[in-house]
């Protein structure tokens, strides 16, 4: 049987205060956890089918033209060479990830340099990448390639429904007590995630197996149909374990469709893995922006207007963009308000969505900016974001679900000892280092999304939960076994969770930090759906069900489950979509974060020395998780703040720090010992378990806590990030 809920009103049941067994909300730890740090966790590029052969893709050395050969001829001979592979199925960008976007496709057309034009097929992988490096390919050269989303020759997109003018913005700036009006810059980034992008390909007549590293198969799947032209129903793909993706992982990328390609043509399984160079340069990077922040305030430090006007950058062919000013529209009040959103058309690497597309990179502007205000007005900094948290949406006049930065900032503040920062840059000295704390609001928009979940009671009294949901190191195989474990009053080892199939009911995947929440909300219903099912079978009514420890507490009497169950299993199939609450309320989690910095009045060298942060978000499914969660997303504004920027070469358009050596990550000794608290909340707008979306809010605004540190130490304010020493030093006088 199946049983749907939709989110039309807030949910009063509470389904989860009502169990008995304690699950949902205890720090437990992930299930698949002991298979992955012994090496049984199955990855993509670890599946061997037989016979299996070896590709390697091959990639444009031009950065716009025409490829007019591939030059193979010599390659064919040599030893072991088992086909060369390109043309118009192959994709020239990695998808998106979108429900109703198709796969930009072709080889023949290069927009940028590194994209994959060809694949080569060979018995072992040292035969395929000998090949691949000595094909001759040939081209037509265009010359009006576009490399800087600054040049004059850059094409400039404004798509009217990306703009906003409310109220009088010109005459509440020109009119305020206080002002601010700073430019602030973000380099482009990527998404690195540790395990490369992979696929292993295998056809059975006309049905094909994928096994790859994917976040979202549902769409997923579709892609890859598209691309090949075939029926989805003729698609499988299998991801059951995914090494990091941060977004890169969210559409099908070039090695998938070459793999399948390449497997139907020599009727062989083929398995295809990318270099770390060809993550860089063929998979998504963040767009780089350019963000001008415009402040109003009155004498109280009031908002009267913002105006937050930006350009990100992506390929001719896109239809994404970085949503830079995501949380400038509902984070903070002004009645007068602009949001400018421009698009240059250049030849980069593909612009995709990076962890907390917009808000990672707008907040580190914003949060800056609110910081520039307090300082003009001599308001502390955390009493400024206060006293600018509006009542209602200041665009949409809508009410806010639940939202508690007040109260995460306040708590932050009491946490971290906000009282002992100086208001006087420079005064705070360690020897050589000067010492300063910043703060930063956190806020991330909640997303829910269509999930389904097929939960099994089998004989044994035991579950089996299944969807082709994806578990990318964010817990999904730990949540959903509480969930499922508390509603059927089962210990947690007697929960089978199995995911990242697309033979299963169709979840949301991973992404938007929505999986938790949709995902766990249509476990919740199958699980419901089982109770009322049990109930019908024990004659009673399902509202006084008591399930615990694998027992059904009835009359004073415990009987196990498995005895009841002897009659046979019980299925039932959960469909959670999301209604009307998502449109009449405004969601989104909040948080506060809190950082300290020693800086080297020598060197300019920055330490990030403590980083605090609270965080609201609904309910906390699993403290355990969830604060990892945060913790990578606090390491990740870290990154931001200090040392991560993606280099291209404005001659070419190609990335010139490729790989884990060059594009600099925060390693052990740059990151701190991080504190995370959760505040207690609840969310019944957002979905029925009460929870909203954690994976990304981490990371917005992190690294505008760090910089906000460096200008109360110094006196400096850097408002291009990275904040790395030479720009310190320049400033720091």
């Amino acid at each position: 049987m199946s049983s749907e809920f939709v989110m039309d009103a807030p949910d009063p049941r509470n389904l989860l205060d009502h169990m008995a067994q304690d699950l949902t909300g205890a720090p437990l730890d992930r299930p698949e956890g002991p298979l992955k740090v012994s090496g049984r966790a199955t990855y993509a590029h670890e599946y061997m089918p037989e016979h299996c052969a070896y590709g390697v893709l091959v990639r444009a050395t031009i950065p716009k033209g025409t490829l007019t050969a591939l030059g193979d001829e010599a390659v064919r001979g040599l030893p072991g060479i088992l086909g060369v592979f390109s043309g118009d199925r192959f994709l020239r960008n990695p998808a998106q990830g979108t429900a109703n976007e198709a796969p930009v496709q072709g080889a023949e057309t290069i927009a940028y340099l590194g994209q994959p034009v060809a694949l080569v097929v060979a018995e072992s992988f040292e035969q395929a990448r000998h090949a691949a490096q000595s094909l001759a390919l040939r081209y037509a050269p265009e010359a009006d390639g576009v490399f800087d989303p600054e040049s004059d020759a850059a094409t400039i997109e404004r798509p009217d429904a990306k703009q906003l003018d409310q109220g009088d913005f010109d005459r509440a700036f020109a009119d305020a007590h206080a002002t601010v009006d700073s430019t602030y810059t973000t380099p482009a980034q990527n998404s690195a995630a540790m395990e490369p992008h992979a696929s292993v390909a295998a056809w059975d007549g006309d049905k094909l197996t994928l096994w790859g590293s994917y976040q979202m198969l549902k769409y997923n799947r579709n892609e890859l149909a598209d691309a090949l032209g075939i029926d989805p129903e003729n698609v499988r793909i299998l991801a059951p374990y995914v090494g990091g993706g941060f977004g890169a992982k969210l559409g099908i990328s070039p090695e998938a469709v070459a793999a399948a390609i390449a497997a139907r043509e020599i009727g062989r399984p083929v398995k295809v893995a990318m270099s770390r160079q060809q993550v860089f340069e063929a998979t998504m990077r963040r767009s780089e922006t350019r963000q001008r922040v415009r402040l109003a305030a009155d004498a109280d430090g009031r908002l009267t207007g913002i105006a937050h006007e930006y350009r990100v950058s992506n390929l001719p062919d896109e239809s994404f963009s970085e949503p830079v000013g995501q949380a400038t529209h509902f984070l903070y009040g002004g009645e007068n308000r602009r949001i400018g959103h421009e698009i240059a058309r250049v030849n980069r690497t593909c612009a995709g969505s990076m962890r907390a597309p917009g808000e990672a990179v707008g907040m580190l502007a914003l949060e800056n900016a609110m910081d520039e205000l307090a300082e003009r007005l001599s308001i502390d900094p955390i009493e400024l974001r206060k006293r600018n948290l509006p009542d209602r949406h200041p665009e949409q006049d809508i009410p806010y679900s639940s939202r508690m930065l007040a109260e995460c900032l306040d708590e932050g503040a009491r946490r971290f000892g906000w009282e002992k920062r100086s208001k006087t840059p420079g005064t705070i000295r360690d020897g050589e280092w000067l010492i300063g704390m910043g703060v930063s609001s956190a806020a991330r928009k909640n997303i829910t999304s269509q999930a389904e979940a097929r939960v099994t009671l089998t004989t044994s009294g035991d579950a089996v939960v299944e969807t082709d949901m994806t578990d990318i190191g964010t817990g999904t195989y730990a949540v959903l076994g509480q969930i499922a474990g508390d509603m059927l009053g089962l210990p947690r080892d007697r929960v089978r969770v199995v995911l990242g199939d697309t033979d299963l009911p169709p979840g949301p995947g991973s992404g938007g930090s929505w999986g938790a929440s949709s995902s766990g909300s249509a476990v919740l219903e199958a699980c419901n759906a089982l109770r009322r099912q049990l109930a019908d079978r024990l004659g009673v009514v399902a509202d006084g069900l008591v399930l615990r420890d694998g027992d059904i507490i009835l009359d004073n009497r415990r009987i196990p489950l498995r005895d009841v169950m002897g009659a046979g299993p019980l299925e039932a199939t959960g469909i959670f979509k999301p209604g009307k609450t998502s449109k009449d309320y405004a969601q989104a989690a909040y948080g506060a974060f809190f950082a300290e910095v020693g800086v080297s009045s020598v060197t300019g060298e920055v330490r990030v020395r403590r980083m605090l942060g609270t965080f609201a978000a609904g309910r906390i499914l699993n403290p355990k998780t969830a604060r990892s969660q945060c913790i990578g997303g606090m390491t990740f504004g870290i990154g931001a703040a200090l040392t991560e920027e993606l280099v291209h070469d404005l001659r070419d358009g190609h990335i010139v720090n490729h790989d884990l050596a060059e594009y600099h990550l925060p390693v052990n000794l740059d990151v701190p010992q991080i504190e995370v608290h959760f505040l207690e909340e609840r969310d019944d707008q957002a979905c029925p378990l009460q929870s909203k979306g954690i994976g990304e809010l981490g990371i917005s605004g992190a690294g505008a806590a760090i910089t906000n540190a460096i200008a109360n130490a110094t006196g400096a304010r850097i408002r291009s990030y990275p904040a790395t020493l030479d720009k310190l030093l320049a400033v720091m006088e």
